[in-house]
């Protein structure tokens, strides 16, 4: 059984999209072992304990610097033995050190078809650019801000009329698909990394998936 450590700075919604998928026996016997913040008050931190789910807290705050902070995350994870570490909305720029540490299983997701529009406010830029498809990405974490070898993305169409809240809604019901559904492929043993890119065996939904608006 695969061990994962979960990490959010808030409400987790993708932590709980995690829970609901591990309840219905759709995460391919994973084991969320531990939910950890860098925020006391993060919601989420309740949710995960009303799961049964054991949790903790790293304030940031308490650290001098970055690297100070990602050391004592690690031993944090690393007490848990995790086999993967999942970034559920944990807003915390990574140290190359702590990324290199969990490299080929820390997992994180961006509400954007990567390459387009890394860093934040991805939907009002998606909508200043005029850009007819959107979505998110699920990608294996590398040094670099949202890049890395991408394991699933989920399209969703761009409508006259789309403010930033209801385009943001469309790409987290599809973020709530596709983030479990890329854990269960780790703990199955699905994924491999072959020149930098992410290969899934024994499945078919792999790639892009779709929401029911552009198949209409």
């Amino acid at each position: 059984m695969k061990r994962i450590v979960i990490l959010i700075s808030g409400r987790g919604s993708n932590m709980e999209a995690m829970i609901r998928a591990r309840d219905q026996g759709a995460l391919g016997g994973g084991q969320i072992v531990a939910v950890l913040s860098n925020r006391p008050d993060a919601k989420g931190l309740e949710t995960a304990a009303a799961a049964g789910i054991a949790t903790g807290v790293l304030d940031h705050k308490a650290y001098p610097d970055r690297e100070s902070f990602d050391a004592a995350l690690a031993q944090a994870i690393d007490a848990w033995q995790p086999d993967l570490v999942v970034l559920a909305g944990f807003m915390r720029i990574l140290t190359e050190g702590f990324v290199r540490h969990y490299e080929g299983r820390l997992l994180n997701i961006h509400p954007s078809l990567l390459p387009s529009f890394p860093g934040l406010h991805t939907h009002q830029r998606a909508l200043d650019e005029g850009v007819r498809i959107h979505g998110c990405t699920v990608h294996f974490v590398t040094p670099a801000l949202d890049h890395g070898p991408v394991v699933i993305q989920a399209a969703v169409p761009v409508l006259d009329g789309d403010t930033e809240d209801a385009l943001s809604a469309r790409v987290l019901a599809q973020e709530h698909v596709v983030y479990p559904r890329a854990v269960r492929w780790f703990v199955e043993g699905r994924l491999s990394l072959e020149s930098g890119r992410v290969k899934v065996t024994g499945v078919q939904e792999a790639g892009i998936l779709r929401a029911p608006e552009l198949c209409t």
